[in-house]
Formats: structure tokens, C-alpha cells, sequence
């Protein structure tokens, strides 16, 4: 017996999806299934429901990468074998040209769509060790960026009140003696 087909396009947000599917075939208006927390649990339910009104049927998940990350994806993909789930890079979902109105709903329609008509590129999804390894590069790299504008801050800051540190090298020992010993002026400056 030849199984069905139903492509659900997920628009992923904090706290809640926006589901839409199309139904197999080229043909067929995409429907809007609606909206559902943004859990784990909601995902179960959902294909609870779909699994009990479409027997014999795969289930074809795509949603756009964004800040929510790859959770949905790596969950689906360790379902039963009639689930697939892709991913795809927002700049890379094709548009028409005079379409400047987005919504979640019309997202999560066109995702379905597009997924059935196999216009959709995946992304390559990194494991969740490489994912923790570029997490803490991110975090090690927004850090030193952070430590650098605060010290031209505190840099600007001084030059404008009047002190110039004589020495050539900042930030060493003798750097932070020198701004341990400054005494400004006005109260609110200390």
C-alpha cells in the first residue's frame, strides 16, 4: 500500500509555532493548522493528532533556522522512520519579488508549500558537542569584545576630564595602579 505524504511547515518563535501542511501531490490548497506552544510536549501532541487522522502517511517537518535553534530538529529526527525533518536558512527560501508582507502564518504556509514542491535547500545542522564548542567560541569572542569597548570607554571618559596616561603600555600593573590612584573632581565622577 503506497503511503501518503503531509509536509508541515513549523514558523518557529519563543513561545509558540505556527503550523501549516500540505497535503502530498502538487495539488491542494495549504492549510493552517494553527498555533502551538513552543514545546516539546506540544510537537508529541501534534503528531499524536496527525498520526490518528492520517494513518499510513510520513510527515515531512521544515522550519527556518534562527534563534531558537536546532532542539525541534534533533527531536523529530529521533521519532519513528515516517518523520523527516529539515531545516533551511531563511535567506535561502525563495520569495516573489513584489512580497513584502510577512506574517507566521503566511511563513508557516509558504514553508509547507515550498517543502512539497522540493524547492527547499537543507542546512547542514551541527551535532550538539560542535554546537556547545561554537556556543563557547561566541561567548569567549562577545567577551573580549565587551572588555575591549569598556576599557575605550573608561579611556574616552578620562581624556575628556583631563587625564592622559604618560606611559606608552595599558592595562599592565602599573596601568591600573595609575586609575586606582586618580582622584577626580566632581562626586559623581567617582
Amino acid at each position: 500500500m503506497k503511503r501518503k505524504h503531509i509536509y508541515i511547515g513549523l514558523d518557529v518563535h519563543k513561545n509558540n509555532n505556527e503550523v501549516a501542511l500540505a497535503y502530498g501531490g502538487r495539488k491542494g490548497d495549504v492549510l493552517l493548522y494553527g498555533s502551538i506552544a513552543n514545546t516539546l510536549h506540544a510537537i508529541d501532541r501534534l503528531i499524536a493528532k496527525l498520526r490518528k487522522n492520517h494513518t499510513n502517511t510520513v510527515f515531512h517537518f521544515v522550519y527556518e533556522a534562527g534563534p531558537c535553534g536546532f532542539v525541534i530538529h534533533r527531536y523529530l529526527i529521533n521519532k519513528k522512520d515516517d518523520i523527516s525533518s529539515i531545516v533551511v536558512a531563511p535567506s535561502r527560501i525563495p520569495k516573489k519579488s513584489g512580497d513584502k508582507v510577512k506574517t507566521d502564518k503566511r511563513d508557516a504556509i509558504m514553508l509547507a508549500k515550498l517543502h512539497r514542491a522540493g524547492e527547499l535547500e537543507p542546512i547542514n545542522i551541527p551535532d550538539s558537542i560542535d554546537e556547545a564548542i561554537r556556543d563557547i567560541c561566541r561567548a569567549r569572542t562577545d567577551s573580549r569584545q565587551n572588555l575591549q569597548a569598556a576599557r575605550f570607554r573608561l579611556k574616552a571618559f578620562l581624556l575628556r576630564n583631563g587625564y592622559n596616561y604618560p606611559l606608552k603600555t595599558s592595562w599592565t600593573p602599573k596601568h591600573m595602579n595609575y586609575l586606582r590612584d586618580l582622584t577626580l573632581e566632581a562626586p559623581a565622577h567617582k
